[in-house]
């Protein structure tokens, strides 16, 4: 594992960033997104797949980059920077993934990497097949993306099993209902499926719904070091501007301290995104799991990095005008996705005791 990028990494970096900072920047794209329900427009959209970015882990064989979760972590990480509020973590990395772990296609892994199709997946368990097999009937909750989706990918529980099916969302047996939370920059819809016509693309192990969910984990986790980074900036700019009592607040001990205390949460959190990244093609599934659970446990230091960064603003951190609120929204959504970190928590401290005990009985 290296935990420098690339050449090729950076350069990927450089020009996913050049393009946000073109195209699509918080005032002129993000802010008139935030009560969208698609959340992007179709040029960036089409900017974004023109860049590769929404077929960079799609593979080879069906047009596209054929890269690895590491390379997905790149631009998920200017994403979160740039707060961008389209389906991108949707279809390029939790439908590819899913397509590609369970060997599914029905010819949509070259229209996702073209980005004529945008694909999200649904919930794991609720929506249940009906005895022909050929329709869906159920309820979904958060599912991302959905109003954006030209096509929906459901995992769905039936008498043999789990498998992956897709459903067309313009289908009149498909309700799709927009979710408020914390987060506008991402956005969340409940989907009622009234004997919705679908087709069975795969089966689907547990092992392999696992591997879906640990890849989710990864990818929002990469995309939450870059919105926590890009607020820490923020904050520190500001503080080496701001003046009072004759002296930049960058200067006053107390400010130094919050700053340094973003700094290593930041930093922290981006080496163990880089080992997750790396552990959802390379490691075994142990370890790989392991890594997502500590990703989604630290999620609460992330969220913290938006709170400080507040602190350091001071009032002006509150106002709608300002962008540190939506950074803080961002994190406090990464850390609500799932459940609270607490229970992850728990799961680490449980994984690595087990852990303990198998070497002390060897």
């Amino acid at each position: 594992m290296n935990l420098e990028l690339t050449d090729e990494q950076v350069a990927l970096r450089d020009t996913v960033r050049q393009f946000l900072a073109e195209k699509a920047t918080v005032a002129a794209h993000v802010r008139p997104m935030l009560d969208d329900p698609r959340g992007t427009t179709d040029e960036v959209w089409r900017g974004l797949a023109d860049l590769g970015a929404t077929g960079v882990l799609v593979p080879l064989e069906h047009d596209g980059a054929g890269m690895t979760m590491v390379e997905a972590g790149v631009v998920a990480e200017e994403l979160g920077a740039a707060l961008y509020p389209g389906p991108w973590w949707s279809s390029a990395v939790a439908a590819t993934r899913a397509l590609v772990r369970t060997g599914a296609n029905a010819g949509l892994l070259a229209g996702i990497a073209d980005g004529t199709v945008i694909a999200t997946v649904g919930g794991l368990t609720g929506p249940r097949p009906t005895d022909d097999g050929a329709s869906l009937r159920g309820d979904l909750t958060a599912v991302p993306d959905a109003a954006a989706a030209t096509v929906l990918l459901i995992l769905a529980d039936g008498p043999d099993g789990t498998a992956l099916y897709s459903v067309d969302p313009a289908s009149d047996r498909v309700a799709v209902t927009r979710r408020e939370h914390v987060d506008p920059t991402h956005k969340s819809f409940d989907i009622a499926l009234n004997g919705a016509p679908a087709q069975r693309l795969a089966d689907a192990s547990d092992h392999v719904v696992d591997a879906i969910f640990d890849d989710v984990i990864i990818a929002r986790a990469a995309d939450a070091v870059g919105a926590a980074g890009a607020v820490m900036k923020l904050a520190v700019d500001y503080a080496k501007v701001r003046r009072q009592f004759g002296q930049p607040i960058g200067s006053f001990q107390a400010v130094q301290h919050l700053c340094v205390d973003m700094y290593e949460a930041v930093e922290l959190a981006r080496s163990g995104v880089i080992h997750a990244l790396w552990a959802a093609d390379a490691a075994e599934s142990t370890e790989r799991h392991l890594a997502a659970l500590r990703a989604k446990a630290f999620a609460g230091r992330l969220a913290g990095v938006g709170d400080t960064a507040i602190q350091v603003f001071g009032g002006i951190g509150f106002t709608w005008e300002h962008d540190a609120h939506l950074y803080l929204k961002r994190l406090l959504g990464w850390s609500a996705l799932f459940g609270a970190a607490d229970r992850y928590l728990d799961e680490v401290g449980a994984q690595l005791v087990g852990e303990l005990d198998r070497k002390v009985l060897q």
